[in-house]
Order: structure tokens, then C-alpha cells, then sequence
């Protein structure tokens, strides 16, 4: 690589970087998801605006093809940006299932993922899927990935809007999160074997194609379960090991070992590597109790520090930058699958509010966040695309969708608050005999 080379691409490293921050504080101030700032800085040096206005200029700096230095930098930047993003909200999984959540969460968590998905897994094969799928030509494949992207909830982008407006210390946000954080993780099960089945498709016959998402079904369960259950203490005990000295005198260089180990397993068996990622975030804090958790806070917090303001701004401006308004968007199929699908969301989260003994405004407000599909919408999407499952139109559509579902809770919120109303009155408590805190019932904002 020339100095002229590496110079351009860290031209393009700090425009994408510094406008993505730029924006991203715009929109915050703006009372607007940070994220969605992130993109459209993306989507102005993309195709869409500088492609336009500078197409030489903007194939100079960001790369004309596949093998140009330039793409390969950003390729992978974009990729370790979002398996940064994952593994710093897998960290975040650790205090989310407390006891006054539990019945409320089976109830959201039984139905209001559930429902929304097998709705959209049996309506999909109604609509014109030719028009959905992308170069791996699996129908079936597409029909999983949409039902996916119905359902799924972002931790991420809802966990930033309630650090935003300072309510990440309330019920509401860890009933949120609690029931998200086992939702994500069925669903990102759904698609790893969508990828395998997009994998599989290309010359495989009927016996094959079975073998192969058998094999993945049980590697990923396999995966899955072990990082569950097991890997935990495991990490614990290395960690507090007196021949680790990378974990005793560098904490930050232990838990990215653990995260690149996690990742390169996953590789080697197939597993989705986002996934794995969210994964070893959860298997190296969610052991932690105690001394041992006060012991790895501030190094977690460095990592988080360093991923939110340089890789995770610059993962999502490179996906604003993949974007090609000017021959990727379909207005229509936007807007029949942000109606559609954000309508079987309200219903179903609803309906299991409604059964766990919710009021009205809490059924609204629990409906409109369970409906941010931010992070994990755009990785998914971004997953799906990479894998050949699903084409540009139909990605540039789940992105947007993901964009304006955030958009759309992060205002409302803002607007309860505003109000003074409260995130949850507390009503399914009262039915069991127990009393909410008043802070609860007025939040203030931290």
C-alpha cells in the first residue's frame, strides 16, 4: 500500500467519521435517535449525494470496486464495528431479568415476539418474493429473514434512547431490555439458519439442504446453549486465575481476547458472527458479581467508550454509505412493510400486555419501544444482504424501517416524560398485591 493509498483511506475514515459524529450530536440535540444521524452522514458521502455531485472524488476516496484498498479498509471496519456493537450489548445483558419483571416479561416475551413473527412467517409466501430476494435465490431463506425483521427489537438503539433521556434506572427500561435480550436472541437463532439455508441453496439437492441446516440447527444450539450456561463461570474462574496475568494487570486486553475468541470459534463452526459477539459480551460480564464486577466495570466502560465514539458511528455511517437512494428505494414497499409490520407489533405486545394487566398508556408505551427495531433491524439487514438472501431494494428497506421505528420511540418517550405521565403505572403490580415506587410513577430524568 502507497502513501497515497493509505492517505485517501484515512481521508475517508474521517469524513465518514467525523460527520457521523457531527450528525449523531445533531440529532441528539434535536431529540432524535443518535443513530439516525450516524446514517444520514453515510448516506450524503454515499452514491446518493457525493456519488452524484463527485462520482470520481467519492470512488477515489471510498473505493471503485471489491479489491480496491479503500473498500477493503472499510469493509472491514464496517464488520468489526458491528461485532464491537454486539459485544458491548451483550455486556449490557447482565442486570436485566429482576423479579418484579419476570411475570410481565413471560407475558410481552410469550406473545409479543412470538405472535408478530409467525404472522409474518405465514404471510410472507403471500407476497411477490422474487421481488425481496437477492443473488442466493432462496425463497425460503427471504421469508425468514422478513419474519425476523418483524419481530426483532433493538437493545442497542433503546438502550441509548433510555441513557438519553436518563431512564435507564427504571422499571420500564429493564422490562424492556430483559425481554428484548431473549427475543434478540432467538431471533439472531432464525437467522443464522436463514444464512445457512441461503448457503446451502446454491447446487444442493433436497437431502443436502436438509443435512446442512440439520448440522447448523444443532451447531448453533450447541454454541448457544454452551455460551449460556456454561462459558460464564468458566470465564469467571480464568479471570480470577493467578496465572492470568493478562486479566489481572490488563482487564480491557482480557475481555477482547475473550470477544476475538468467541468470534474466530464461531467463524470456524459457522455461527453467525454478530451473534457470537452479543454472546461474548454477555459470557464476560455476566458472570460477574461483586468485587469481581466493580473490578471490570471501568474496563468495560473503556471498551464501550472507545466502540460508541470511533467503531459502532463508523459501522452505521458505512451502512448509510452502502445505501443507494437514487436506485435502491421503493417508497411502496416501504411503507407496506413499516404499516404492516409495526401494526402486528402493536397488536401482539398489546395483547400481552393487556393479559400480564398493563393500563392503556402503558400498553402504548411498551408497544412503540418494542417496536424500535434500530441496531439489530440494520444488522440483520445488513447480515441478510451480505449472505446473498435478500437484494438492495428490500435491504434499503429494512434499514429505513429500522431508522424511522426508532425515530418513533424516541420521540414519543420523550413526549411522556415531557408530560409527566408515567413509563408504567404500575397497574399489573397493584393486581399482585404489590405497590410501585413512586419514583416509578413520575420518573425523573437522570
Amino acid at each position: 500500500m502507497t502513501n497515497t493509498q493509505l492517505g485517501q483511506i484515512l481521508l475517508a475514515i474521517l469524513l465518514l467519521l467525523l460527520g457521523a459524529n457531527l450528525l449523531g450530536q445533531l440529532f441528539r440535540r434535536l431529540r432524535q435517535p443518535k443513530v439516525v444521524g450516524e446514517i444520514l452522514a453515510g448516506i450524503l458521502v454515499g452514491p446518493t449525494v457525493l456519488g452524484k455531485i463527485a462520482p470520481g472524488f467519492a470512488a477515489e476516496m471510498f473505493g471503485g470496486d471489491k479489491g480496491d484498498p479503500s473498500a477493503v479498509v472499510l469493509g472491514f471496519l464496517y464488520n468489526l464495528g458491528l461485532l464491537m456493537l454486539m459485544f458491548v450489548s451483550g455486556c449490557a445483558a447482565k442486570h436485566l431479568l429482576g423479579r418484579q419483571n419476570r411475570t410481565a416479561t413471560a407475558w410481552i416475551l410469550g406473545i409479543g415476539t412470538p405472535l408478530p413473527f409467525l404472522i409474518a412467517l405465514f404471510a410472507a409466501p403471500l407476497l411477490p418474493l422474487e421481488d425481496l430476494t437477492g443473488t442466493a435465490g432462496s425463497e425460503q431463506a427471504v421469508v425468514l429473514v422478513f419474519a425476523a425483521a418483524t419481530a426483532v427489537t433493538s437493545i442497542p438503539v433503546i438502550t441509548k434512547i433510555f441513557y438519553d433521556l436518563g431512564i435507564l434506572h427504571t422499571r420500564f427500561a429493564s422490562l424492556q431490555l430483559g425481554s428484548a435480550v431473549l427475543e434478540d436472541i432467538a431471533l439472531w437463532g432464525v437467522l443464522s439458519v436463514a444464512t445457512a439455508i441461503a448457503g446451502a441453496a446454491l447446487g444442493a439437492t433436497g437431502d443436502e439442504l436438509t443435512a446442512t441446516i440439520g448440522g447448523h440447527i444443532a451447531v448453533n444450539a450447541a454454541y448457544v446453549i454452551v455460551a449460556l450456561t456454561v462459558m460464564p463461570a468458566v470465564l469467571r474462574k480464568l479471570s480470577r486465575a493467578e496465572w492470568n496475568v493478562v486479566a489481572r494487570n490488563s482487564p480491557v486486553a482480557w475481555m477482547l481476547i475473550v470477544f476475538l475468541g468467541y468470534v474466530s470459534l464461531a467463524a470456524a463452526l459457522d455461527v453467525t458472527l454478530a451473534f457470537a459477539a452479543l454472546l461474548a459480551g454477555f459470557g464476560v460480564m455476566g458472570g460477574m458479581k461483586g468485587t469481581e464486577q466493580e473490578r471490570f466495570r471501568d474496563p468495560m466502560q473503556s471498551i464501550s467508550d472507545v466502540s460508541g465514539h470511533f467503531f459502532v458511528p463508523l459501522y452505521f455511517a458505512i451502512v448509510g454509505y452502502r445505501l443507494d437512494l437514487s436506485k435502491t428505494f421503493d417508497p411502496l414497499m416501504l411503507v407496506g412493510f413499516l404499516v404492516g409490520t409495526s401494526l402486528v407489533v402493536f397488536l401482539s405486545v398489546g395483547l400481552g400486555a393487556k393479559l400480564a394487566g398493563m393500563s392503556r398508556l402503558d400498553i402504548v408505551n411498551l408497544a412503540i419501544t418494542q417496536n424500535a427495531r434500530g441496531g439489530p433491524g440494520i444488522v440483520m439487514a445488513s447480515v441478510a444482504f451480505d449472505a446473498g438472501i435478500i437484494n438492495a431494494i428490500f435491504y434499503t428497506t429494512l434499514v429505513l424501517t429500522a431508522v424511522l421505528t426508532s425515530q418513533a420511540c424516541g420521540c414519543w418517550l420523550d413526549y411522556v416524560l415531557r408530560k409527566g405521565l408515567p413509563l408504567l403505572s404500575g397497574a399489573d403490580l397493584r393486581r399482585r398485591g404489590i405497590e410501585p415506587a413512586p419514583e416509578e410513577l413520575s420518573p425523573q430524568r437522570g
